[in-house]
């Protein structure tokens, strides 16, 4: 499996420990930035939306995003249609999100979640299949509701 990683600078080192922890476990990862852990570092909304919009096409299987909450990559990676960006910050959340809602991006707070307890989410959320049955029609009418506010692109 192919995931992409995005973090802004309070992101930056569990994206990196991220990195070393999903190679560990045979994962392909695609670094999307930021370069480095200094402010100002790559902006999480274009971080975020290079993920979003990488998982989206199928260049990667999944996608992580991290800032200091997860709250703004998620706000962000959200933006892009077909993203489905989940912000866990427990192992139930990161279940869920992949059992109902078939989230294709993860985001995580680093200033939430210790180092153990989120490779524990991430492990555990790509782990973690899909459940179907009921929840199609569910993930159909969202995405029908991406699609009525859905701006021209251009």
């Amino acid at each position: 499996m192919k995931i992409a990683l995005g973090a802004d600078h309070a992101g930056y080192r569990y994206k990196q420990m991220l990195i070393d922890f999903l190679t560990g476990m045979g994962y392909e990862c695609v670094d999307l930035g930021a370069a480095t852990d200094q402010v100002p570092a790559d902006d999480y909304h274009w971080t975020s939306a290079a993920v979003a919009e990488a998982t989206v096409r199928g260049e990667v299987d999944r996608g992580i995003v991290i800032c200091g909450t997860g709250i703004g990559v998620s706000i962000a990676a959200n933006k892009v249609p077909g993203a489905r960006c989940a912000l866990c910050n427990d192992l139930f959340t990161a279940r869920m999100s992949r059992e109902h809602n078939e989230a294709n991006v993860l985001a995580l707070g680093s200033r939430v979640a210790g180092e153990g307890l989120a490779k524990e989410i991430v492990r555990t959320w790509l782990e973690t299949d899909f459940s179907g049955g009921r929840f199609i029609a569910r993930n159909t009418n969202v995405a029908r509701i991406e699609e009525k506010y859905k701006r021209s692109e251009g």
